[in-house]
């Protein structure tokens, strides 16, 4: 099995409902998307997927859609505020988590057509949190 990872940095910002801890208010994070891609073949060049294809592809999703943006949660009460001020917003149906956005990044690089087997999204230098449905 041959396997390639693509790390994507972008900046986010989030709060986390129901949430007892410092997460609960609004604040940011410098966010590493490490996503795997394998493949039981090589291709024609000898590649599981250019680099540059990932980059063109999942890159520019992570750039127009979640980065310098706030994810929040649809019915977070902030939201109206925030639309009001013209802040960019990306809104998810789940709270906001590590988990959550790793499993967001995974299925919109499967729906790309990509074989993705992972993705991890690194919350902070020591942190991350990681999607797979293979478990």
């Amino acid at each position: 099995m041959f396997r390639v990872t693509r790390q994507i940095d972008f900046c986010y910002g989030h709060r986390l409902l129901n949430y007892d801890g410092k997460c609960r208010f609004l604040h940011g994070h410098n966010g590493r998307a490490v996503i795997v891609i394998e493949s039981e073949e090589l291709d024609a060049r000898g590649m599981v997927l250019d680099f540059s294809e990932i980059k063109r592809v999942v890159s520019h999703w992570i750039d127009e859609n979640l980065d310098h943006r706030m994810i929040l949660h649809r019915d977070d009460p902030v939201v109206p505020m925030l639309r009001a001020l013209g802040e960019p917003l990306f809104l998810i149906d789940q709270n906001p988590t590590a988990e959550t956005i790793a499993k967001l990044i995974f299925d919109f690089t499967r729906t790309a057509g990509f074989p993705i087997i992972e993705a991890h999204l690194w919350e902070t230098p020591n942190c991350f949190a990681s999607y797979s449905p293979r478990g």
